[in-house]
């Protein structure tokens, strides 16, 4: 029988003190659990037999986007790394914004110029690193038509493409584990949003930014 482990199901196993996890080849490990076993060094009995969780079964064809702005502080550019080499497999071109090292830097300017990418529709959309994903997301939503939101999970990721028609993803670097931040991509990626009265809420946001643009 198929059974899918989960974050809450790895803490009792680490709780108990065991030293590992037995799988069966049907069972399905969230990305979340995967994080958290490799950060407890937990042994997985048929590990080459585990599949882990994915959230969409688009077809790289039926991508919603397909040139995007990147770009990270010095926290998250390893991050930002793995994250061009998954566009660039599925197809979606990267425009770098940098940082390009890992020397310490000011997370506002990349977020600046990934959000003016993203305004001026040079791209389709925009993805910023940094360390919790918080004042990166904070300083692009300075910026006219920009709806920047941090994902925790799965589900911000759909709730922000489907519900807020958000226009660029930020994750945190040192608040996510790699295939917690696969798993947002992925769902972020292939999330159309619904429109309908959702769109009706944007256009009042709009409205706020233009009011408080004539001030």
């Amino acid at each position: 029988m198929k059974k899918i482990i989960t974050e809450s199901i790895v803490r009792e196993i680490i709780k108990k003190g065991e030293p590992g996890i037995i799988v069966s080849k049907q069972d399905i490990i969230t990305p979340a659990a995967v994080d958290l076993i490799r950060a407890h060094k937990l042994t997985i009995i048929k590990s080459e037999e585990i599949t882990t969780i994915s959230s969409s079964e688009k077809k790289d064809s039926q991508l919603l986007f397909r040139k995007g702005a990147i770009g990270s502080d010095h926290t998250g550019f390893q991050v930002k790394n793995l994250i061009i080499k998954i566009l660039q497999e599925k197809g979606i071109t990267s425009v770098d914004v940098g940082t390009y090292d890992e020397k310490s830097c000011d997370y506002p300017d990349f977020a600046y110029n990934v959000a003016k990418k993203v305004r001026s529709k040079e791209v389709d959309f925009g993805i910023i690193i940094d360390a919790t994903g918080i004042p990166s997301s904070i300083t692009a939503n300075k910026i006219r038509g920009i709806r920047a939101a941090t994902c925790y999970n799965e589900f911000s990721a759909k709730s922000c493409r489907e519900h807020n028609n958000a226009n660029i993803l930020v994750l945190g670097a040192k608040s996510l584990g790699e295939e917690t931040i696969k798993s947002i991509l992925e769902v972020w990626l292939n999330t159309e949003f619904a429109g309908g009265r959702h769109q009706k809420r944007l256009d009042k946001i709009s409205n706020i930014e233009e009011q408080e643009s004539l001030k």
